[in-house]
């Protein structure tokens, strides 16, 4: 029953706001169509669509806010003026009663609060639609008191989330089904990528475990700071982590007035992304302002502070290669290869015609090379070749639109502070090193000694797995057998004559310098 309450809401939200507008011209039953006109008779859709979708999902509460902030990211999915109000989507949500949080932290550490903390507030400094935060002292392995903050997940998350996601699956059949255009939106596929990272989110261990691995990468830049993870006191629903203190990066004058470089700022942040994506393969995806503060301590005077850290991308060798060559393409002006590309990864089927692909390409890409360098954003190109792509049927990878998200927030936020930022400029470097990585000789020799171990175990076996070979498919004569091992004994003659060799040269340098110390002496 309380099901059927909470999708007869759903449905009159979707109705009051005209979500039914969004899809009714592609609506294949005309009884569909008539049905809704007249059950929704007097609503005033004045409102941009855009607007009317953020705000019905607003109504629905926190669950379809978070779904809203992921669809917001599927660009190559969403029409541009949808995706943008979308990204307008803000988590404010009411913090819940401080006892629970209590009892929760209680429960999760199987003792009193006052025996796990020293001092901890009880009302919280930030709330959102998974969890909230208070701040707290503790004393660590050392005895050393330490501020800390608690993050503790909103209680019986998961059976409301499961109800929802229930109900957003069902959503996605009707639309697919009901849609001429729902296939090409896949909403299934969506409300899928949603219950992952919606479910990553609910288990703080592996918010924590991102965290760890972003500080650890960026410990020695000395450009951004990570707090400290306290694994003795993280759980599932609650996360203990360094207290950091900073100014929010929304807050410009402010930090203008305490004298921070403000353009250096903008070049820092784009330098920090380039660092995560092109080196680490691993990058905080959720960078907007509301998750990067300023430190104005002495001793970290204007680097950023990081925070929330439930959703990260990452990049495998693969994605790594693929974009390295699209890059090199793309610098080159070789529409016809980033095309090419895009078949032979499989991204587009194997019929599609390289001259119409290299076209739309050149048509998003070549405008853009005539601008002054400040003037180009890499994360438009990158939004409207997904755009185009959609005409192609191109399988957008789920990594690379995060990617391409977290760009569009950095050349934001950056620009914002520095109108004058000149992107490209900050990340060529970046670039060039990536590509030489991924395409010249010092991937050869990486992967050289990646493999060593490998090689060096299976060679000393390779006399046997060869004997073992020839004998089961009856293979070479016995005299080819025996010149493959005659050659074999004579490499390892060879490589043993090196090795003494170079034993003896080593050992006459010795030798030769004890000698010239005694004559010295």
């Amino acid at each position: 029953m309380t099901r059927f309450f909470r999708g007869a809401t759903i449905v009159w939200v979707v109705l009051r706001y005209g979500l039914d507008e969004l899809v009714l011209s592609s609506f294949e039953h005309p009884w569909l169509r008539l049905l809704t006109r007249i059950v929704t008779v007097g609503r005033k859709l004045e409102a941009p669509r855009g607007q009317r979708l953020r705000e019905a999902l607003e109504r629905l509460g926190p669950i379809f806010v978070k779904f809203g902030q992921v669809l917001s990211t599927r660009r190559d999915l969403m029409p541009p003026d949808i995706a943008d109000e979308l990204a307008l989507l803000q988590d404010r949500v009411p913090p819940f009663d401080p006892e629970i949080a209590i009892a929760t932290i209680e429960r999760a550490y199987r003792k009193p609060l006052a025996q796990v903390f020293t001092h901890f507030e009880r009302e919280p400094v930030a709330s959102a639609s998974i969890a909230q935060v208070h701040f707290a002292r503790l004393r660590d392995r050392a005895g050393v008191e330490r501020e800390v903050a608690v993050k503790v997940l909103r209680p019986n998350m998961l059976p409301v989330i499961e109800k929802d996601l229930a109900l957003m699956r069902l959503m996605a059949g009707w639309v697919e089904s009901l849609s001429a255009d729902g296939k090409r939106l896949k909403p299934r596929e969506v409300v899928a990528e949603f219950d992952m990272y919606l479910h990553d989110e609910l288990d703080l261990m592996c918010e924590a475990a991102n965290a760890a691995q972003l500080r650890r990468n960026m410990d020695g830049l000395n450009l951004v700071l990570v707090p400290e993870i306290f694994w003795d006191f993280c759980r599932t629903d609650v996360m203990v982590m360094e207290r950091m203190n900073g100014v929010p990066i929304s807050q410009v004058e402010r930090l203008r007035a305490a004298g921070v470089d403000i353009p250096k700022l903008a070049r820092d942040g784009v330098t920090i992304f380039f660092t995560q994506v092109f080196r680490d393969g691993f990058f905080h995806a959720d960078m907007h302002p509301g998750n990067i503060q300023v430190s104005l301590d002495a001793a970290t005077f204007g680097r950023y502070i990081s925070l929330d850290f439930g959703i990260v991308g990452s990049l495998t060798e693969v994605d790594k290669e693929y974009l390295a060559q699209n890059f090199t393409a793309f610098f080159r002006r070789d529409y016809k290869r980033v095309a090419e590309l895009h078949i032979e990864s499989g991204w587009v089927p194997a019929s599609t015609r390289v001259n119409e692909l290299e076209a739309a390409v050149r048509t998003v890409c070549e405008p853009y090379f005539d601008r002054p360098l400040k003037e180009i954003s890499l994360g438009m190109v990158l939004m409207r070749l997904f755009q185009t792509s959609r005409r192609f049927n191109v399988e957008i990878q789920p990594q690379l639109v995060l990617l391409q998200k977290t760009l569009l927030n950095i050349e934001g936020l950056g620009r914002q502070l520095d109108p004058e930022l000149d992107l490209w400029s900050t990340a060529k470097p970046f670039l060039e090193k990536w590509m030489l990585d991924q395409m010249g000789p010092q991937r050869l020799l990486r992967e050289l000694r990646d493999q060593a171990p490998h090689y060096a175990k299976l060679l000393p076996e390779l006399p046997r797995l060869l004997h073992s070979h020839l004998q089961q498919n009856q293979g070479p004569t016995p005299q080819l057998l025996r010149e493959l091992l005659q050659t074999q004994e004579r490499t390892n003659r060879l490589l043993q004559s090196l090795v003494y060799g170079g034993m003896g040269f080593v050992l006459g340098l010795l030798v030769m310098q004890l000698y010239v110390r005694i004559r010295i002496f």
